[in-house]
C-alpha cells in the first residue's frame, strides 16, 4: 500500500497548493465568489461535472448498481437530466443576471422582498450537502489508514476548508478540474474495464446474476419519478450548482459548457451501475451494498492502480464538499448576515468584502465538520436537503422565471407553506419517506398561485427591470475592481 498512500499523499497536497494559488487571484468579491465571471468552456465543463457527481454519486452510485443492477443508474442519471434541462433552458438567462446567490435572483423577481427566508431555506440545504459529503470522508479515509471516523472526518474537511478558505472559488475552481481528470481516469477508464473483465465479461454477469439487474426500469417506477423530483429538479435551483453558472464568461459557456458536463453526468452514470454490477458477481453477500465500492478497489486493483482510484473517490467527495461548502458562506454572508448588518451597521461603512467572505468560508466549514461528526446517516442528511430545496424554492423560483403574474406576497407564501410542510410531513411519514417531497411540493404551489392571483401584480417598473437583466442589457451592481478583472482573458 505504500505506492497508494503516496498517490494519495501527493494528490492531497496538491490541492492545498491549488488553494495558495488561488487566493493570490482572488481580490475581489467576483473573484473570490464567481471566478471573476470568466471561464472559459474547458474549465467551466469540469468543475460543473465535478460538484454534481460528489461522493452519493461515486461510493453510493455503485452501491445502487450493486444492489439494483443497471438501473441503479437511475440516481446519477437524473442529476446527469438536471444538469442539461438547466444548462439548456435556463442557464443563459441566470448568467445574465449577474448576481451571486438565488436569493439575490428571488429579490430582482419580487421587488426586494423574497431573499431572507429563501437564504435560510438555501442555507439549510447548502449546509445538509456540505455535511453529507464531508461524513463520506470516514468511509474512504478508514480504506485508506484504517483510522477512526472522527479524525478522517477532522482530516478531509479541513483540507477542503483550507483550499477554500484562501482562494474561495478560484481556488475550488483549480481543484475541480484536477479532480475531475482524476476522477475520468480512475473510475471510467480504470475501474470500470478492470471491474468488469473481473467479473468475467457481460456474459458471465447476465449468466450469474437475475435477469432483474438488467432491466433498465428494474429499480421500480416510483422510485424514478422520486428521483426525477429531487434531484433533476433540485439541479435547477441549488445555490451550489447555480454559483456555478454564475462563473461562465458568457451565455455560450454556461449553456454548452453545461450540456458537455450533463452528457458526462450520464455516462457516469451508466459507468457507476456496471461497476456495482460486476462487483455483485465477484462479492455476492456483502454486509452493506455501500461496501461495493471500496471492496472492489481494495480487492480487485493493483497497487498504484488502486490509489489513483481511491484518489478519484476523494476527488469526489472533495468537489461537492467544497462546491456546497462556499455556496453555504455565500448564503449566509450575502442573504442573512448582509441584511442583518445592515440594519445595525451605520450606512455607507465600508467592508474587506474577500476578508469577510473568507471569514464565513472558515465558519461555515468548522460548522459542518462539528455536524458531520455529530451525524451518522448520510442518506436521511441528503434527503433532508433536497426535501427542503424542492419542496420549499422549486416553485418560487421556476414561477419567477417562468410566471410574469407570481408576487413577492405568492413567493413568501410558497416558501414557507411549502418548507413547513416538508418538515412536518417528514415528521409525520419518516425522513426517507416519498409523500414529504410530494405534497410539500404541492402545497407550495397551491400557495404560490392562490396568494398571487390574491395579491396586486408585482409593480411594472420591477417587472421591466428584471427583464432587462435577464436580457443582458442593464448594468450589474458590480463593484469598480470587477469591472476591471472582467477586462483579463477568460481562463479556459
Amino acid at each position: 500500500m505504500a505506492v497508494d498512500y503516496l498517490v494519495i499523499v501527493v494528490y492531497l497536497a496538491g490541492m492545498l497548493a491549488m488553494g495558495w494559488w488561488g487566493m493570490r487571484r482572488a481580490k475581489s468579491k467576483s473573484e473570490f465568489l464567481v471566478a471573476g465571471r470568466r471561464l472559459g468552456p474547458a474549465m467551466y465543463s469540469g468543475t460543473m461535472a465535478a460538484i454534481v457527481l460528489g461522493g452519493a454519486s461515486t461510493i453510493g452510485g455503485v452501491g445502487l448498481g450493486y444492489q439494483y443492477g443497471l438501473s441503479g443508474a437511475w440516481m446519477v442519471f437524473t442529476i446527469g437530466l438536471g444538469l442539461l434541462a438547466l444548462s439548456v433552458f435556463f442557464s443563459a438567462r441566470i448568467a445574465r443576471l449577474r448576481v451571486y446567490t438565488v436569493s439575490e435572483m428571488l429579490d430582482l423577481r419580487y421587488g426586494g422582498r423574497a431573499g431572507v427566508i429563501s437564504g435560510l431555506v438555501m442555507w439549510a440545504y447548502t449546509l445538509m450537502l456540505a455535511v453529507t459529503s464531508t461524513i463520506a470522508y470516514a468511509t474512504i479515509f478508514d480504506v485508506l489508514f484504517d483510522i477512526n471516523r472522527t479524525l478522517a472526518i477532522v482530516l478531509g474537511g479541513s483540507i477542503v476548508v483550507a483550499y477554500s478558505t484562501l482562494g474561495g472559488m478560484w481556488s475550488i475552481t483549480l481543484t475541480d478540474m484536477v479532480q475531475f481528470v482524476v476522477k475520468t481516469i480512475g473510475v471510467l477508464l480504470l475501474l470500470l474495464p478492470i471491474a468488469v473483465v473481473k467479473a468475467g465479461g457481460f456474459a458471465e454477469m447476465k449468466a450469474q446474476l437475475p435477469t432483474e439487474y438488467f432491466d433498465p426500469l428494474g429499480i421500480g417506477g416510483e422510485t424514478i419519478f422520486t428521483y426525477v423530483l429531487i434531484y433533476t429538479f433540485g439541479m435547477l435551483i441549488g445555490q451550489d450548482i447555480w454559483q456555478r453558472v454564475f462563473t461562465a464568461r458568457s451565455d455560450r459557456t454556461a449553456r454548452w459548457g453545461g450540456t458537455v458536463a450533463g452528457t458526462y453526468c450520464l455516462a457516469y452514470a451508466v459507468a457507476g451501475a456496471v461497476i456495482g454490477t460486476a462487483a455483485k458477481v465477484l462479492y455476492p453477500k456483502l454486509a452493506s451494498p455501500d461496501d461495493a465500492f471500496a471492496t472492489i478497489v481494495k480487492d480487485e486493483l493493483p497497487m498504484g492502480v488502486r490509489g489513483l482510484v481511491l484518489a478519484a473517490a476523494l476527488a469526489a467527495v472533495m468537489s461537492t464538499s467544497s462546491g456546497a461548502l462556499i455556496a453555504c458562506a455565500t448564503v449566509a454572508n450575502n442573504d442573512i448576515w448582509a441584511r442583518l448588518r445592515g440594519i445595525v451597521r451605520p450606512e455607507g461603512e465600508q467592508q474587506d468584502e474577500v476578508k469577510g467572505n473568507r471569514a464565513f468560508i472558515l465558519l461555515m466549514g468548522l460548522a459542518v465538520i462539528a455536524t458531520a461528526i455529530a451525524l451518522n446517516d448520510v442518506v436521511q442528511a441528503l434527503t433532508v436537503a433536497y426535501n427542503l430545496l424542492v419542496g420549499g424554492l422549486l416553485v418560487p423560483i421556476l414561477g419567477g422565471l417562468l410566471w410574469k403574474r407570481g408576487t413577492a406576497q405568492g413567493a413568501l407564501a410558497s416558501v414557507a407553506v411549502g418548507g413547513l410542510a416538508v418538515i412536518g410531513l417528514m415528521a409525520t411519514y419518516g425522513i426517507l419517506a416519498n409523500e414529504p417531497v410530494y405534497y410539500g411540493l404541492l402545497a407550495s404551489l397551491a400557495a404560490y398561485l392562490v396568494v398571487s392571483l390574491a395579491t396586486r401584480p408585482t409593480d411594472a417598473a420591477v417587472l421591466t427591470a428584471w427583464r432587462e437583466r435577464l436580457a443582458g442589457r442593464a448594468p450589474a451592481p458590480e463593484n469598480a475592481s470587477e469591472t476591471v478583472s472582467e477586462q483579463v482573458p477568460a481562463a479556459q
